[in-house]
């Protein structure tokens, strides 16, 4: 019953994408079903039209918090406490937070209203990043693409010079959620040993008029003076999305935002890489020369990626011996977030047989099993949709290693 109502929300918001009650309606029905990366892609689609929605956010947090995303989370509670503030007309009022349960109640803190000015600059705090691509289990032939075109010519520049070969531009990394971009992103910068600053949807978009341009000026100006650093750029989907999508205030963080990466001012050490996982859905001026010209697609974990994966969900845990390998051969299309959750569901199994027995025991390949046929691999909605831009929307060859990929796995 609940599954035919989400369809029939889905189809009525394809005539009616803005319509919140529809939009809260289904979101609320997806996180009652534990669909939560649904109901995030839905919130900040919401979020792209209407940045201010109170309503939007308190969703985005309970999606974030159920998909493990729980440093984005905290940056969509920063700015609901931020807009909550701003709607009182009393300091003494609490700002409004999501409880345990996932519904807004009075928060225990005080937040006083901060007025139209940059509302996170506590947030472009950077940190040194202590991953490199070695720490990256798998996945060669991306990281062989990453030093091909990106870390190779940044390490000799002469001889790129000498080929014509500008060091200009950042890299867009695309693929299904959870497969691991934000993580990749931070290895990047590692390897360049440079300083890393996260920034996603909440960081800059504002509800101020201007406030919006005046973050991401900020932003940069405060990378600029902390170079090397790479800014990575979360949800680019929503940040940077096509300017006949957003509304007008919108569209001018955008083209703030391309004036940055210009470089209007000195960019010399300034890297910027950006993680979506709806690259038709990003503004193509983004990727024009100079910006964000090298895309490359994250696909979920090769075998090795995913046995390292199990390994790392296992480590602290009681096992029995598991064989771990036959279970990576077994979950091809699985995200890192899905192996987490087999992870997670396994060990639900044995800590709830342990409660009721009062003996705790460990996880066995029982458990293993009665997970492996509850989760499934989130994945391949994704790559069903992205078929229909691979094949009928690829005119500059931007998915030509996606539509090979769906070649191969037989989607196509």
């Amino acid at each position: 019953m609940t599954e035919s109502v989400i369809q029939a929300l889905r189809t009525a918001l394809q005539a009616s994408p803005r319509d919140e009650a529809l939009l809260a309606h289904l979101v609320q029905l997806l996180l009652d079903g534990h669909q939560g990366e649904e109901a995030l892609q839905i919130t900040r689609d919401w979020l792209s039209f209407q940045p201010t929605s109170t309503r939007a956010l308190v969703f985005a947090i309970q999606a974030c918090e159920m998909t493990g995303e729980f440093t984005t989370a905290q940056n969509y509670q920063t700015l609901l406490n931020a807009l909550s503030a701003f709607q009182t007309q009393s300091p003494a009022k609490a700002a409004v937070t999501v409880s345990d349960q996932g519904t807004p109640e009075k928060a225990v803190h005080v937040v006083e209203p901060s007025g139209p000015r940059n509302a996170f600059d506590d947030l472009w705090d950077t940190e040194p990043s202590t991953i490199t691509l070695a720490d990256v289990a798998g996945m060669q032939a991306v990281k062989d693409r990453i030093h091909r075109t990106l870390l190779g010519p940044l390490r000799n520049p002469e001889l790129t010079s000498m080929y014509g070969k500008s060091l200009r531009g950042g890299m867009l990394l695309y693929g299904p959620p959870g497969c691991g971009k934000t993580y990749l992103a931070k290895a990047i910068a590692g390897e360049m040993k440079a300083r890393f600053l996260s920034i996603s949807l909440t960081d800059v978009l504002d509800m101020y008029i201007g406030q919006s341009e005046h973050n991401l000026k900020d932003l940069f100006d405060s990378a600029r003076r902390r170079t090397p650093c790479v800014i990575f750029f979360d949800e680019m989907d929503a940040l940077g999305r096509k300017r006949s999508l957003v509304r007008n205030s919108n569209s001018n963080a955008i083209h703030q935002l391309l004036m940055e990466l210009d470089g209007k001012e000195n960019n010399d050490g300034l890297f910027v890489l950006a993680a979506t996982n709806a690259p038709w859905d990003v503004d193509a001026a983004l990727r024009r020369p100079g910006r964000l010209d090298r895309t490359i697609l994250v696909l979920p974990p090769d075998r090795e990626a995913r046995k390292a994966i199990l390994e790392m969900n296992f480590r602290n845990r009681p096992t029995e011996q598991l064989d771990l390998d036959t279970l990576a051969a077994q979950t091809e299309d699985f995200s890192g977030a899905d192996l987490k959750h087999l992870c997670d569901t396994a060990t639900d199994y044995a800590l709830s047989e342990s409660l009721n027995s009062g003996t705790p025991r460990p996880i066995r390949r029982q458990d293993l099993m009665a997970a492996f046929k509850e989760v499934r691999p989130s994945t391949r909605e994704w790559f069903e949709l992205s078929k229909n831009f691979a094949l009928y929307a690829n005119e500059n060859g931007l998915y030509d290693d996606l539509e090979k990929y769906l070649k191969v796995r037989k989607f196509i």
